[in-house]
């Protein structure tokens, strides 16, 4: 056994699937998600479910992947690398969500996967359809190892408009998932509530009211697959995902585009670029 941190790594390294959309700003979405992958020491993967011509100030268009494509390139990943867990990030539409619920089922049973209902994009553009909001919920929840909503996510698909994080992460745990993270992004105290049917807990994170957050929840349900990929539990892979995303706040590139600058999981501005420089 070789060891990254204090966490250690099998023989063969982890192999973890991104289902999610595209980032062309390189903030969020699979880009976010590949980069998680990589701080935490395992390999990433990808099923694109959307294009999105997207940069830190805004989204400005979105093309939806067939269903047939989605499929595809999970079933050609399943065939030659394999998963040791699958995190589903963006959707978008009944169709993917359809699609995504068939692929989820070829996975080995007992794979690990980690549902981030993404809903809103940090700029306000919608990147799920409210057609499919039910659907998500429906088909896609009851798949879930862990979900990580954050507040507003937890809010829209229980209807608790007023709820505080605790009564949100049963009633979200009532939607089929065997266990939720309610982030803390959108709290006064970045702290995260963990519960899975039995235990809750709090999870607390320093706020960084000055850290660049683009992308923040897409690394911070990228690091939780790739943790339990590793073979940590649900809570402690929550600890780890909460530690890795804080930091990627803490220490995001604010000084990239003239919008919300995206998280940094990768300490680009502390590490020395390699090769020839």
């Amino acid at each position: 056994m070789r060891k990254l941190g204090a966490v250690p790594l099998p023989a063969s390294i982890p192999r973890v699937l991104s289902i999610a959309g595209s980032d062309s700003g390189g903030g969020a979405g699979i880009q976010a998600d590949l980069k998680a992958f990589a701080a935490c020491g395992v390999h990433g993967m990808t099923a694109i479910t959307a294009l999105t011509a997207q940069n830190t100030v805004g989204v400005t268009a979105v093309e939806t992947v067939s269903p047939e494509m989605v499929i595809a390139q999970v079933r050609a990943v399943l065939a030659d690398i394999g998963v040791d867990a699958a995190k589903v990030g963006m959707l978008g539409t009944v169709e993917t969500i359809e699609a995504v619920r068939l692929a989820l089922e070829e996975l080995e049973p007992g794979t690990p996967v980690v549902v981030d209902p993404v809903m809103v994009a940090e700029s306000g553009a919608e990147l799920l359809d409210r057609s499919a909001r039910s659907l998500l919920i429906e088909r896609i929840l009851p798949l879930a190892t862990v979900a990580t909503p954050n507040l507003p996510e937890a809010r829209a698909l229980t209807g608790l408009a007023d709820a505080d994080a605790g009564t949100l992460a049963r009633a979200v745990h009532a939607l089929g998932p065997q266990a939720v993270v309610v982030t803390g992004g959108h709290r006064e105290q970045a702290i995260d509530v963990f519960y899975d049917g039995e235990t809750m807990v709090e999870l607390p994170g320093e706020c960084y009211a000055s850290g660049a957050a683009h992308g923040s929840g897409c690394t911070h349900s990228s690091a939780l697959a790739a943790f339990m990929a590793r073979g940590l539990t649900a809570l402690d892979a929550s600890r780890g995902a909460k530690a890795l995303a804080s930091a990627a706040v803490r220490d995001g590139l604010a000084g990239i585009g003239a919008g919300v600058g995206p998280v940094d999981a990768l300490g680009l501005l502390r590490s020395t670029p390699r090769g020839p420089f």
